[in-house]
């Protein structure tokens, strides 16, 4: 992976068999990103997966393993403050919140999108991300089971 920021605005490029949670998750370490939103990703991911949300966090997860032109990669990423009590997997202290979306096409041009469970590379990723000093949390709620999000004031 290769990456570099300027002004708040941050490109990585990522290499075949990176898997693209664990390459966001070094570039914000690297960067010091509390948050950010990805505005861009595109290249092509040989396997991945997919959800659609369904109820009180439960998603349908789908698996593709031919491979896929990333056309839309979207969301955004947040570390919570270290005091924070969060009891699902990540948001604990020091691991960063994911929420992305992506649409892919296949070889025949049909596209196929939802919440980005994972993703590895095929042939590249590219990502650009804004960071940005506002303060987010995740908080699952009560009534929908999605964590969702909240601002600081």
């Amino acid at each position: 992976m290769q990456s570099k920021e300027k002004d708040n605005l941050i490109f990585a490029r990522l290499f075949p068999g990176e898997e693209i949670f664990e390459s966001l998750e070094k570039v914000c370490r690297k960067y010091n990103i509390e948050t950010a939103v990805i505005l861009s990703g595109l290249g092509q991911l040989g396997e991945f997966e997919l959800g659609f949300f369904k109820e009180k966090g439960n998603y349908l997860p789908e698996k593709f393993t031919e491979p896929h032109e990333l056309l839309l990669l979207t969301g955004n990423v947040s570390l919570p403050a270290r005091n924070a009590s969060h009891s699902e997997a990540g948001g604990q202290d020091g691991q960063y919140e994911f929420h992305l979306h992506a649409v892919l096409g296949n070889k025949q041009k049909r596209a196929v999108g939802g919440h980005f469970i994972k993703g590895t590379v095929s042939v590249t990723g590219e990502i650009v991300l804004l960071k940005t000093d506002l303060k987010v949390r995740r908080e699952t709620e009560e009534t929908t089971g999605l964590k969702g999000l909240f601002l600081h004031e």
